[in-house]
């Protein structure tokens, strides 16, 4: 981690985005932040509230309810010189900004042969846990995550989300940045003033263990954290990885975790099915199959098209911190 501070202070994660945004703002005049109510009303989240008063209405752009044309119109400035931050109000809404995300500006430098650059920040809130049913609550990340060209990025802290979208910011690439929502205003910790950089694809060992590796990211770190603990207290050791980066993904702090534990449990809130715990299976068994003394096991969300929005549909479709314990306490014991 680069950094260039003074000291630090404590900010929730909702804060650690806005101060981030603030900064790159009144740092670089090229940044300009496009979306749905982030001028007037400053996001539905204030985020960027009072932005438009500093900045004006030419760098804070609030745009129709068009999502293909908001992120659309920011393909076309990153690839003029500006360092547009797309956002999109929820990643439910994304899905008609596909074809310009995936057809063009991951494809950009690769079909110019490195003649353009896309410099491109997609913000999104995603995840569940918050009552937000069909339409507030799902997790994209696997719909993206088959694209080469396009970085993903779903930090779980504050001091990582500045980190993550300074580095984001300063990428030459597209850039799709998950927050989650649930964690905006529940998580708080330490984050180092001034700007400062976390390498995109590195990821993070939040808890150190020896005898069961756990990779998660985003809400689900908080939780398998909470349930290592409880673990700890029985006598078992549990390791905790933070993947921060979905794609790039650091497959060797991974690889060395699992070596070291030899067993490998994989959380997240994405579909089970075809998701990003999928990829981590097949590539921790094709080049560390024979350090394994248990079969790989995921917990991750059903095979069900959404969330539904009564309490015990959202329960049912979500994981806990219990369900996490009994989990790794299962392949510990194995």
């Amino acid at each position: 981690m680069a950094v260039s501070t003074t000291g630090s202070k404590i900010l929730n994660n909702v804060e650690a985005v806005r101060e981030t945004l603030y900064e790159a703002m009144k740092n670089d005049d090229r940044t300009v932040i496009l979306g749905e109510d982030v001028g007037a009303r400053g996001n539905v989240f204030l985020i960027t509230k009072d932005f438009i008063n500093e900045f004006g209405a030419q760098r804070v752009i609030d745009t129709p309810i068009a999502e293909a044309s908001i992120v659309g119109i920011a393909v076309g400035m990153a690839m003029e010189g500006l360092r547009p931050i797309a956002e999109i109000q929820f990643a439910d809404f994304i899905y008609p900004a596909f074809n310009q995300i995936v057809g063009e500006a991951a494809k950009t430098r690769y079909r110019s042969n490195g003649e353009y650059t896309c410099p491109l920040v997609i913000r999104t809130p995603y995840g569940g846990g918050v009552r937000g049913a069909l339409s507030h609550s799902v997790s994209i990340e696997a719909l993206f995550y088959h694209v080469p060209g396009l970085k993903i990025v779903a930090p779980a802290f504050p001091a990582d989300i500045k980190g993550l979208l300074n580095a984001a910011i300063d990428d030459p690439d597209p850039v799709l940045f998950l927050e989650h929502k649930k964690t905006y205003r529940l998580i708080k910790g330490e984050v180092p003033e001034g700007h400062y950089t976390i390498p995109l694809g590195k990821a993070d060992v939040k808890k150190a263990g020896t005898q069961l590796t756990v990779v998660s990211y985003g809400l689900y770190v908080h939780w398998a954290l909470d349930a290592a603990k409880q673990l700890e207290a029985e006598g078992l050791s549990v390791e905790v990885i933070d993947l921060r980066s979905i794609r790039p993904m650091d497959r060797t702090t991974i690889l060395q975790s699992v070596e070291k534990t030899r067993k490998l449990l994989i959380i997240h809130e994405d579909n089970k099915f075809g998701g990003i715990g999928a990829e981590i299976s097949a590539m921790v068994a094709e080049e560390a199959l024979f350090s394994l003394d248990a079969p790989i096991r995921r917990l991750c969300a059903p095979d069900v098209p959404a969330m539904g929005y009564a309490e015990p549909l959202e329960h049912e479709y979500m994981s806990s911190p219990a369900k996490m314990a009994e989990a790794m306490r299962e392949m510990v014991k194995f």
